[in-house]
């Protein structure tokens, strides 16, 4: 029987104390993943972008909350909306754009898109288009680092529409008795596609994660300090062989589905419950909570904002420029 840990604490309420490098550091990951994809939404309206993205504006606590856990030899899977994950992984932002735009010197020659991301130095084991596709690529990693004694750990994002799909049960399952070293991040943001989760999803993921025998824990997930927290008490029971850990963050995503959505295109939503979840947006929380309780100047962080720009500007630019991926390579690197 297991018992399920509730974290209700906000980040202004009493915490382990964080270094102000740290704190910094989740401040300047969370900028770079907003600017990113206000740069993706730009350049995509602006018709230099092929294909479709889904963006993570909103959500950036989430990412960034669970990979400042993690080790470089960690490893995670991501989900079609898995810009945010990447680059707080440690992901380069030009090779990313230049994956975007279908160019050869992206992280997949051209041919990944959005939805393919992968990094395996960095432990990035790809974005997965297929929904709930990360799943079993985590959890195996899982094993394959508790069969071969490597001090590793696996975390794999989901939406809350993957908490539906079958394989979800067949890893959960297999986690929980071989004590896999897996960390399993629920990321709740409310819909699936244009489907709220109350109408598509009955009772909860946390309790569904009990019933594997796996602890879980539900957090503020546009909180950063909560996800901290939660994240280094499921890396800690991976880490001492303690087993698999289900972390729910409830978040909220500001925009569309994808591109075509305009974030209430087919009615599904309205611009008042928006513009409530955007007030209590991560990066707005962190930033009150860096100036009002850690006496942060408020200079420090314009300087991150000015840096970060640039860097996403640079990325941008090089991406335009860099060399088209060519026809004749389309079956190169291809596994078959």
């Amino acid at each position: 029987m297991t018992t399920r840990i509730e974290e209700t604490r906000s980040s202004t309420g009493k915490t382990t104390e964080l270094s102000e490098d740290l704190l910094l550091d989740m401040y300047k990951r969370m900028v770079t993943i907003r600017k990113f994809e206000e740069a993706v939404h730009d350049v995509y309206s602006r018709g230099v972008m092929p294909g479709l993205a889904h963006l993570y504006i909103g959500m950036e606590a989430v990412a960034v909350g669970v990979c400042v856990t993690l080790k470089g030899t960690d490893t995670i899977t991501s989900t079609h909306r898995g810009h945010g994950h990447l680059l707080a992984k440690g992901g380069d932002p030009q090779r990313m754009f230049a994956e975007l735009l279908g160019k050869k010197s992206g992280y997949n020659h051209g041919k990944g898109g959005s939805m393919h991301i992968v990094d395996m130095s960095l432990g990035i084991l790809g974005a997965n288009g297929v929904v709930g596709g990360g799943l079993g690529i985590a959890t195996g990693a899982a094993l394959s680092a508790k069969l071969t004694g490597a001090e590793r750990v696996s975390v794999a994002f989901f939406g809350d529409g993957a908490l539906n799909e079958g394989i979800y049960y067949e890893v959960s399952n297999m986690a929980a008795l071989f004590k896999l070293p897996v960390i399993y991040v629920m990321e709740n943001n409310q819909y699936g596609e244009y489907t709220p989760s109350n109408k598509s999803t009955a009772g909860t993921g946390p309790a569904r994660a009990e019933a594997m025998g796996i602890p879980a824990m539900t957090v503020d997930g546009n909180d950063v300090l909560a996800v901290y927290r939660a994240a280094l008490w499921a890396a800690e029971r991976a880490r001492t062989g303690e087993g698999p850990s289900f972390i729910e963050c409830q978040t909220y995503r500001w925009l569309g589905h994808h591109m075509g959505d305009q974030g209430d295109t087919y009615g599904y939503r309205n611009s008042d419950e928006i513009e409530r979840w955007k007030k209590k947006g991560p990066i707005k929380r962190l930033k009150a909570y860096l100036l009002k309780e850690k006496d942060i100047r408020v200079e420090v962080l314009e300087e991150i904002d000015q840096k970060v720009q640039m860097e996403i500007d640079n990325a941008v630019e090089y991406a335009k420029s860099a060399l088209q991926a060519d026809r004749s390579e389309v079956f190169q690197d291809v596994y078959a």
